[in-house]
């Protein structure tokens, strides 16, 4: 792949540094405790998180809203496993689900060890669409806040990847041109395509390789980003 020099770095955060699933996968053993779920949690999680994902793309791509989004994720694996529960009790669990989540620290295998490698070298910038309250706190907790030096959260910018709007206004903030600014992130749709688009450069994070493409780089570890950059 022919590429630009590239003077900044832009990050996803879940499913890229911070390992959503296994910090969501502690926080629901946590809260089934908590509030006496009868359900294996293995059974959940296999249905959850499937339905999380297609919750994700519906509210990326304008079609529900927030409070949709942490409601429905919930009742709808309820309904499916036939599990009795109430209305308040799912609101109940998608508060605490929020609240819980950035307890759980868990990164993705050489996170630290690449982005200590990286400061150095280049500015650091965090692009998320998850909600700035959250993503905050998971940044803070999991010792990731200190590498980066802005964070452009969908929230506060009113759109959310893949659309263009976002990745200008981070690499506004950044002060960087969009062809020396790579980003690197987790989906293909909302990380990669959305990045290309205005002419960032990218490379994909897959723990499992899907193919591979004359127009951005596919990576199954970190660490691999070392031998890139």
């Amino acid at each position: 792949m022919n590429r630009n020099p590239v003077k900044a770095l832009f990050f996803d955060l879940d499913h890229t540094l911070w390992d959503f699933e296994t910090n969501s996968a502690l926080t629901f053993k946590q809260l089934f405790n908590t509030f006496d779920i009868n359900l294996s949690l293995d059974d959940f999680l296999a249905v959850y998180i499937p339905n999380n994902n297609a919750y994700w793309k519906l509210y990326r791509e304008g079609k529900i809203d927030k409070e949709a989004l942490r409601y429905e994720r919930l009742k709808t694996v309820f309904d499916t496993l036939n599990y009795q529960t109430t209305d308040s009790l799912i609101d109940t669990l998608a508060d605490a689900y929020i609240q819980v989540l950035p307890e759980h620290n868990a990164l993705f295998e050489g996170a630290v060890e690449v982005l200590t490698a990286l400061k150095p070298r280049y500015p650091l910038h965090i692009i998320t669409n998850g909600f700035k309250e959250v993503q905050h706190l998971k940044m803070r907790n999991s010792g990731l806040l200190p590498f980066f030096e802005t964070i452009t959260d969908s929230s506060s910018v009113g759109t959310k990847k893949p659309d263009p709007t976002i990745f200008n206004h981070a690499l506004k903030v950044a002060q960087v041109h969009p062809h020396q600014a790579l980003m690197i992130g987790d989906s293909l749709e909302a990380d990669i395509e959305g990045a290309l688009s205005v002419g960032m450069q990218a490379v994909h994070f897959m723990p499992v390789a899907e193919c591979n493409s004359a127009h951005y780089h596919e990576i199954t570890q970190l660490q691999q980003l070392l031998q890139i950059l």
